[in-house]
């Protein structure tokens, strides 16, 4: 009896401590950051994309059709939650998806432009993707690949909702 405890204690322990593993990970348990300790750019580009919708296009290449097909993006709010990392709570709409979920990315400022670049994220609900996206005022544009199923570029404006 005494062994069976221990062994369920070994369980539980090996099961919290994955999910803090996947929590600090994903960051998806991180308290965001206060908006106005961030520089001026990062606070610039979170109010942008708060409230916002990515609205444009994205093709699949090596697919018999490979014209560009609509995508959507609905963005409640933008946060960082660490150095690199930020969360998109987001509506995730094309093809036969829609779903809501947070999404955390690494995103960084290269010569002032923010630029998500992710190889190989889990993305809860929808499986793992690598993507590379810029941001350039109003526009979007950047690459995009789900596991080994295929990718393809991603194009659009930043829309904000009214």
């Amino acid at each position: 009896m005494r062994m069976i405890k221990w062994l369920l204690l070994l369980l539980l322990l090996a099961a919290v401590g994955g999910v803090g593993w996947v929590l600090g990970r994903t960051g998806l348990g991180s308290a965001a950051i206060d908006p106005a300790s961030l520089p001026d750019r990062e606070r610039a580009f979170a109010e942008q994309l708060t409230g916002a919708a990515l609205v444009g296009s994205f093709t699949s290449l090596g697919r018999e059709n490979p014209s560009p097909r609509p995508d959507r993006y609905d963005i409640s709010s933008v946060e960082k939650v660490d150095d690199d990392l930020w969360r998109f709570n987001v509506r995730m709409r094309h093809a036969t998806v829609d779903i809501t979920v947070p999404v955390v990315v690494p995103l960084t400022f290269v010569n002032g432009l923010p630029l998500i670049s992710m190889t190989d994220y889990d993305i809860p609900g929808l499986g793992r993707f690598s993507a590379h996206v810029v941001f350039d005022g109003d526009w979007y544009a950047g690459t995009w690949k789900a596991g080994t199923a295929g990718g393809g570029h991603m194009f659009g404006r930043i829309e904000k909702e009214d």
